[in-house]
């Protein structure tokens, strides 16, 4: 069974709708297994250890996927901790020429960014001193 195809058109497919990464579910995987088994070759059937190999590798992927979102959301918490702790203070760039007091701090992709009094932005990250 040809399962390349499959997987480029589920690729096209999440693409195409502009979704970043697609998500499996046990549901997903069993009507892929279904449907591999109904379209596998009747000469050379495919053998019940490759069935338990692949059940058992889609269940490592979707464990590292549920790890790897709780790990997002714990650093995502440490981010917002040690964000909260600079409001009020007086923060500098590396270079000096961007200073003053924490008015709020919001979380970006790139990390932690303080809005000063002044209206500036700073990206909190290495050089910046905070007082």
């Amino acid at each position: 069974m040809n399962v390349t195809s499959v997987s480029s058109s589920i690729a096209n497919r999440s693409s195409a709708t502009g979704q970043a990464t697609a998500t499996a579910t046990y549901d997903n995987f069993l009507k892929l297994l279904m449907a591999q088994m109904k379209n596998q070759d009747p000469t050379e059937p495919m053998k019940s250890t490759e069935y338990m190999a692949q059940l058992a590798t889609f269940s490592q992927v979707e464990q590292t996927v549920q790890s790897n979102a709780k790990l997002d959301a714990l650093l995502a918490s440490s981010a917002l901790d040690q964000a909260g702790s600079v409001i009020g203070r007086t923060v500098t760039t590396a270079d000096g020429k961007t200073s003053g007091k924490v008015e709020s701090v919001f979380i970006t992709n790139e990390g932690a960014v303080a809005k000063l009094t002044g209206g500036a932005n700073v990206l909190l990250g290495p050089g910046i001193v905070v007082s």
